[in-house]
């Protein structure tokens, strides 16, 4: 049996309300253990990350990284250098990769697998009660084991003056443009103004200014991780402009014709001392902001945190309930997708618990609660160099007190460094608890980074002991071998001690 589009009844186990991926991964779980299952979207099953964040951003940034790898390996290096990526032909794989926009596949996905889906806007409006509307008309359903709330997250817009007047690019924007302006300015320092940074110039903005109030980039990561990011910026040709807060916006003709189309006329920034600078569009990246409002959680009594997000508890279930869930960006624990869908597996294994009346079992490592989002939620950002980090970081571990011993070195002498890269910059460095003699935290900084995050995850999470790491040998000549020097490092750090 096969699930139903706008189906006419009121009732299932489950309603979900949100088709992100947390959403479809926990309808896909219950619909799993037997249980009956309504997702509520009201734009496309997918979400952000399917059509206007993850997957369009990496479709854009692979053929520059790409590139970048050509132009630092000889032989290749004569068929692209002074060549820009076809900027085109990137934007149409881009396409191709987010579906046109059309939801079709994942709708198919749910439907084969006896979800029913329900086009409109879902909200709260009572215990296990949730209203629809939908082309000015609503509905109410109800669910007999669990409402799971999982709405989202969308782009904040500081109160600087004259910047929302002026329609200023956002996150949705940039990932989905359809030309490229010859000047930006992005306003931001954090994961998204480096990601769109590494695009932006690599598929053709001559002009590009990062402007930030903070010190340096990528400031909640290693100190170590922002300068090299920014000594790469600034080698291609992008201004970097720490420490500089943006004091206004202005556009005189304001003309906002949709997502990634120019927004109007000339752009004029002004920043710390009265500097203007001028350019076609100005992104905005300054974080992301809670869809928690109008979702009917007073109807319940939920009410949120100062930022807008709703606690939960290990069970990603809201305090005094056991049967709202709220999953991904809404409950503040892990703004990432792949830590969506981590919350999504619990809730999933949770509620089939519930209905069938099991217990939780609290035992170490059990599939019902929550052990990474603490500690142990891995990260990528996919700027060129890539950065790759999970745990804690040096300072964050010293706020907590905890007695920690570092390592850090560069890849220089790596052999799978060398020839990954005939110049390959990277940096890596590993924070251990030395009272329990496990890794608390790693962070890497290089082109293709991203693949030695999960050994790093595992470490983390599995709460690996450190002699064991020793044994775990890195296949040669690859650019995992920092491990080993790493370690080695570590083992003479501590003789010398």
């Amino acid at each position: 049996m096969a699930g139903s589009i706008n189906p006419a009844r009121s009732e299932w186990d489950v309603i979900v309300v949100g088709g992100a991926p947390p959403g479809e991964t926990i309808s896909l779980y219950s619909s799993e253990a037997g249980l009956s299952v309504a997702l509520v979207e009201q734009d496309r099953v997918g979400g952000e990350c399917l059509f206007w964040a993850c997957m369009p951003s990496k479709a854009l940034l692979l053929p520059v990284q790409t590139r970048n790898l050509a132009i630092d390996t000889p032989g290749m290096r004569q068929l692209v250098n002074g060549r820009r990526v076809d900027a085109a032909a990137v934007l149409a794989r881009r396409d191709e990769i987010t579906f046109n926009h059309d939801d079709k596949v994942p709708v198919d996905l749910m439907l084969r697998n006896d979800v029913d889906v329900i086009r409109g806007r879902g909200r709260l409006a009572g215990p296990r009660t949730v209203e629809v509307s939908d082309d000015g008309r609503t509905r109410e359903i109800t669910a007999r084991r669990a409402v799971v709330l999982s709405p989202g997250t969308d782009a904040a817009v500081p109160p600087i003056p004259g910047l929302a007047e002026a329609k200023p690019w956002r996150s949705r924007d940039v990932t989905n443009m359809h030309e490229v302006p010859r000047r930006v300015v992005v306003i931001g320092g954090g994961v998204v103004a480096c990601e769109a940074a590494t695009w932006l110039r690599g598929l053709g903005v001559e002009e590009l200014t990062l402007v930030f109030p903070g010190e340096r980039l990528l400031g909640m990561k290693e100190p170590f991780v922002g300068e090299l990011v920014l000594a790469t910026f600034e080698a291609d040709g992008i201004t970097v402009r720490t420490g500089t807060p943006v004091d206004g916006v202005s556009r005189e003709r304001v003309d906002d014709r949709g997502i990634g189309r120019r927004h109007g006329g000339e752009v004029t920034v002004t920043v710390g001392g009265g500097e203007q600078i001028v350019a076609d569009e100005v992104l905005v990246a300054t974080g992301r902001v809670p869809n928690s409002r109008d979702i009917g959680l007073e109807t319940v009594g939920v009410e949120t945190t100062d930022r807008g997000f709703v606690e939960v508890d290990d069970h990603m279930t809201v305090p005094g309930t056991d049967w709202l869930y709220v999953l991904g960006d809404l409950n503040g624990r892990a703004l990432l997708t792949h830590m969506g869908k981590y919350h999504a597996r619990i809730a999933g294994e949770v509620i089939a618990a519930r209905a069938a009346g099991q217990p939780l079992d609290e035992r170490p490592y059990n599939a019902y609660t929550d052990h990474a989002d603490r500690d142990g939620a891995p990260q990528v950002i996919f700027c060129d160099p890539e950065v790759a980090s999970v745990g804690l970081t040096e300072a964050e571990a010293l706020d907590r007190e905890l007695p920690v011993e570092v390592v850090e070195r560069d890849f220089a002498g790596i052999d799978g460094a060398r020839l990954a890269r005939e110049h390959y910059v990277g940096r890596a460095k590993l924070v251990v608890d030395n009272v329990n003699d496990r890794l608390v935290g790693a962070t890497f900084v290089g082109p293709g980074v991203s693949e030695l995050l999960h050994a790093a995850t595992v470490a983390v999470t599995g709460k690996v002991p450190v002699p064991a790491l020793r044994h775990a040998v890195a296949s040669f000549p690859t650019i995992s071998e920092i491990w080993l020097y790493l370690l080695e490092q570590l083992r003479q750090q501590r003789a010398a001690a």
